[in-house]
């Protein structure tokens, strides 16, 4: 695992990943995790090098893709991105926006965890180790910085400043040379394998899950031999108000 900018990971910082139930017991049963292409993504300015504001309407005469921006959708396509939460505790918000209102998993490692869990991978067993990149995303106001040297892949480590609440480090696959070489690249996401016994601390079932649900889940997850890493979430808890 390489750093994306040299000195900026913390190997023993805490991360987190939120998971519907569902993708948390494929990332069980197969042992893999979902890096996805980056223009999968919903966020309209993912590698985007500067932001304008107060744009003139479009002009229907350059309503057809521009070579440059033609070139930069290739380039989302061909980056493979796996996200994850930067906190020292769970996150309400992460619950709701990528667990399904509490109802899904969420995961605990640390960036060391991820060094040694996270196995090479390949295209197809023939073909060479492709470089996995990790780093904290950077936040910049992009209305009023403009990005120009960032490079191919390090665009993706940075987001507009109006996104900082995220406190996202990512993992980062580029497939871009492996096609330019002819091999055939997968147009969405990618599973890459890993040790689950190393990845995991712990293992956080959200609060609205059904007894049926947990019941469920714990044993998958005991299954697998993380069962002691097993637990519940804290807005499970009864509030006392005296």
């Amino acid at each position: 695992m390489r750093e994306i900018k040299e000195g900026a990971v913390v190997g023993g910082e805490q991360l987190w990943k939120y998971f519907r139930i569902e993708r948390f017991i494929s990332t069980l049963n197969d042992s893999h995790i979902y890096f996805a292409s980056a223009n999968q993504f919903t966020d309209p300015f993912e590698g985007a090098v500067a932001v304008q504001v107060n744009v003139p309407p479009p002009d229907p005469r350059y309503a057809e893709m521009e070579p440059a921006e033609r070139a930069f959708f290739e380039l989302k396509r061909l980056t493979k991105i796996s996200c994850w939460h930067r906190a020292a505790y769970e996150s309400d918000a992460m619950w709701k926006l990528y667990a399904g209102e509490h109802k899904g998993i969420a995961i605990c490692t640390t960036p060391e965890r991820i060094r040694a869990a996270l196995k090479p991978f390949r295209l197809r067993p023939e073909y060479g180790i492709e470089d996995l990149w990790a780093g904290p995303v950077e936040y910049v106001d992009l209305t009023q910085a403009r990005m120009r040297r960032a490079g191919m892949l390090d665009r993706f480590f940075f987001k507009h400043r109006a996104f900082e609440w995220e406190r996202e480090f990512r993992l980062a696959i580029s497939v871009r040379t492996a096609e330019e070489l002819g091999v055939n690249v997968p147009p969405d996401g990618i599973f890459v394998d890993v040790d689950l016994r190393v990845l995991v601390d712990r293992i956080v079932l959200g609060s609205t899950t059904t007894a049926e649900e947990r019941a469920a889940v714990t044993e998958q997850v005991r299954r697998v031999g993380l069962g002691d890493r097993l637990e519940l979430s804290t807005l499970l808890g009864n509030p006392r108000y005296v």
